[in-house]
């Protein structure tokens, strides 16, 4: 009997599969790109047959092409999904390369009808890499220490992406073997790295769900960080944490009396990708996204959604409520970057983290976030640092940096004499150190956060 039941789910769950297939094929997706509507932004339509998770895709495949999302306006009830974005370039010019525009009318036109819904732009399965995934506590020197071990094992880092937040740290790298370029594939040299870097990962008597995963499968980096330290609850701080609240993203979540919705909104200072961010968490949460209106032409970001969790109820108990709160705080957070901006430009070469992190660390720097990318033989770095254990960066201290690795390779964004002194409490101090609107609601009964 039990199989019988598995064969009737499989079948209901092609019947299903195809039944959607048959409604998008006919009603295929609609994209309208204008850029002649609005002064300063191309304004891109996008009308659908709507399903779960739809919204985070356009979002994702805007933001991966680099463009600011300045304005959007989101609805989907019923079996339709429309959305209207005003976009710009990083320069805040409208968007007038036609292979930009091509790539967005096919990837969301009719053409994507069929296509994975994590599809992203440059996500692809490769034999070119090894994907390595780490997960654990952070702590003064970890990467420099991953960076070392995978050198030592004759690893070259192609790409990688590490984020921290409230005393963890997650990191999704990209490597090959040094001698041929490719994906490392022997099973015995995979286990020996798993093995060395779980060694690493796991120092420390505070450890908690320290791990490490060697695959093939190259997914999209930031939903996969995104989904890494939500599982690790990251989002659960203590009370007496030392976190700065006038830092902390303003999130509220209250009940909508006239309509069966949960209203969520969001202020904060704006920043590249904080709409992908909010929705990938909201997805991952399990959320639908049924309303939405974003603006953020100003320094200051505001964000509405009504949302509903996917079986079909608004936000039931106060424990819910602030989970959901916790939940996007910490989305917004993982991304924020304390410290001076350093970005390295320069022929590719293995090894090069391993002497940038030795640089860093002889100096005294902490990082708080990197970004490690290769294209076309160049390495392309950016770091955000910080002096040890929460010390100022001196003007002397990067002068000396780039005469040691090159002046013309290392570029500084941003004003030395800005940075201030962090907390000693504060849980940021050890980051990676050494690396390279007028509405009737309800809100449970309870006062409304502030």
């Amino acid at each position: 009997m039990a199989f019988i039941s598995e064969v009737n789910m499989s079948f209901s769950h092609c019947m299903d599969d195809e039944y959607e297939k048959l409604f998008r094929r006919m009603n295929p997706p609609r994209v309208v790109i204008d850029n002649e509507a609005c002064k300063n932004a191309t304004v891109i339509r996008v009308d659908s047959a709507n399903k779960h998770g739809i919204l985070l895709e356009v979002v994702q495949i805007l933001t991966d092409l680099d463009l600011i999302i300045t304005k959007a306006y989101i609805s989907s009830d019923g079996g339709w999904f429309m959305d209207v974005f005003n976009v710009t370039d990083q320069e805040g010019n409208k968007v007038t390369d036609e292979s930009i525009l091509d790539y967005i009318r096919k990837s969301l036109g009719p053409e994507s009808c069929f296509t994975s819904p994590m599809r992203s732009v440059g996500v692809k399965q490769s034999m070119d890499h090894t994907v390595i995934e780490l997960l654990g506590r952070d702590r003064p020197g970890l990467l420099s220490e991953v960076s070392a071990v995978l050198t030592n094992l004759k690893c070259n880092i192609v790409n990688a992406e590490v984020w921290t937040h409230n005393a963890r740290a997650a990191a999704v790298m990209q490597v090959n073997d040094e001698e041929t370029g490719s994906a490392i594939i022997d099973p015995e040299r995979l286990s020996l790295i798993k093995e060395l870097l779980c060694n690493v990962l796991g120092g420390g008597k505070k450890n908690r769900g320290a791990r490490t995963v060697v695959t093939d499968e190259v997914r999209h980096t930031d939903r996969r960080l995104h989904q890494m330290m939500f599982a690790d609850r990251d989002y659960e701080r203590a009370h007496d944490d030392g976190c700065d609240d006038k830092q902390k993203p303003n999130v509220n979540v209250v009940n909508w009396s006239d309509k069966d919705y949960s209203v969520v909104t969001i202020q904060c200072k704006d920043r590249p990708k904080l709409l992908f961010d909010a929705v990938c968490t909201l997805t991952d949460m399990q959320y639908v996204v049924f309303h939405a209106n974003i603006d953020a032409k100003g320094p200051e970001a505001y964000q509405e959604y009504c949302i509903r969790h996917i079986d079909g109820s608004p936000v039931k108990s106060e424990a819910e409520r602030q989970r959901v709160i916790q939940c996007l705080e910490a989305a917004i957070q993982r991304r924020v970057s304390e410290g001076l901006k350093l970005e390295l430009c320069t022929t590719d070469r293995v090894g090069l983290l391993s002497n940038v992190t030795r640089i860093f660390r002889e100096n005294s720097l902490t990082v708080t976030r990197a970004e490690v990318t290769t294209k076309g033989g160049k390495a392309v770095n950016t770091f955000y640092v910080r002096g040890a254990s929460g010390c100022p960066v001196y003007s002397k201290t990067i002068e000396s940096i780039r005469q040691t690795i090159g002046n013309t390779i290392l570029k500084v964004k941003g004003s030395v004499e800005e940075l201030k002194p962090a907390s000693q409490d504060s849980p940021t101090r050890f980051l990676f150190g050494g690396l390279f609107k007028s509405r009737s609601f309800v809100n449970f009964g309870l006062v409304r956060s502030p």
